[in-house]
């Protein structure tokens, strides 16, 4: 059996179960369990599945995206470490996008109310035990699994958090935030109202980028989370315009198509 087609038989095995052991997936594959773990380990890094002692559990990769994405290893270590900004019994709002999914993979564990747009962090977060999900109605984006427009909005003039940890296109200390997509702008910032701060999470190729949709200015930004690979000078910037920036350090590397 080529390795292709064994990962997609683990994947299979995923769908029906929702979670198999390292053991089992050996024994029905006919390989070694190191095998399994490498397996495992490469699909993970797609976000096609959440490692987990001694297994894995089914996962929800980001729709369009390339599961060896040369920023995927950024978007992971900043996803585990804004981890560490959630305190346990907190309630979050976490947006759409790649990187904020890899934030939500690590709260699987936690004890939180989550809101989110993001049908993707749905997928993660559904039936985990310590996780009370709010999930945003509205028109489902094609392409993009996220909810938009007038329900969406509606449910969040109802809804407080603590923290919004938002992904982002593009961002400036001069520009502030800017999406791509238009119609994704008035979600966005009821997102932001709903929440009392706001964490960005954006790989270094997003800062001093510029998109056509401006979402709202860097001065409703309280924490950036970045990687190593950010400009010095991009970082001062937003410093001095009061923005904390932590940059996410990882000893990963990115990895090549099997």
């Amino acid at each position: 059996m080529s390795s292709s087609a064994r990962r997609a038989r683990l994947l299979v095995r995923l769908d029906e179960d929702g979670r198999a052991s390292v053991a089992s997936l050996a024994r029905d594959l006919g390989v070694t369990p190191s095998t399994v773990r490498r397996d495992l380990a490469r699909l993970a890094a797609g976000g096609a599945l959440i490692r987990t002692y001694g297994g894995a559990t089914a996962g929800t990769a980001a729709p369009g995206r390339d599961p060896f994405d040369s920023r995927l290893v950024a978007k992971r270590a900043i996803g585990a470490t804004a981890s560490a900004l959630v305190e346990d019994g907190q309630t979050i709002a976490i947006s759409s996008g790649s990187t904020a999914l890899e934030l939500a993979r690590h709260l699987v564990d936690r004890k939180l109310t989550v809101i989110t747009n993001s049908l993707d962090v749905v997928g993660v977060l559904i039936d985990r035990p310590g996780i009370e999900l709010v999930v945003l109605g509205g028109v489902v984006r094609h392409g993009m699994h996220s909810t938009l427009g007038h329900l969406a909005e509606l449910v969040l003039h109802e809804l407080r958090a603590d923290t919004l940890f938002m992904g982002i296109g593009a961002l400036s200390a001069e520009h502030g935030l800017m999406n791509d997509t238009i119609p994704e702008i008035l979600t966005d910032r009821a997102l932001r109202r709903a929440a009392r701060a706001c964490v960005v999470l954006a790989d270094s190729s997003k800062l001093g980028a510029v998109a056509p949709a401006f979402v709202f200015g860097i001065d409703q930004v309280d924490t950036l989370v970045t990687d190593a690979d950010a400009d010095a000078g991009e970082i001062a910037a937003f410093e001095a315009r009061g923005v904390r920036v932590i940059v996410a350090m990882s000893t990963e590397r990115s990895l090549p198509p099997a």
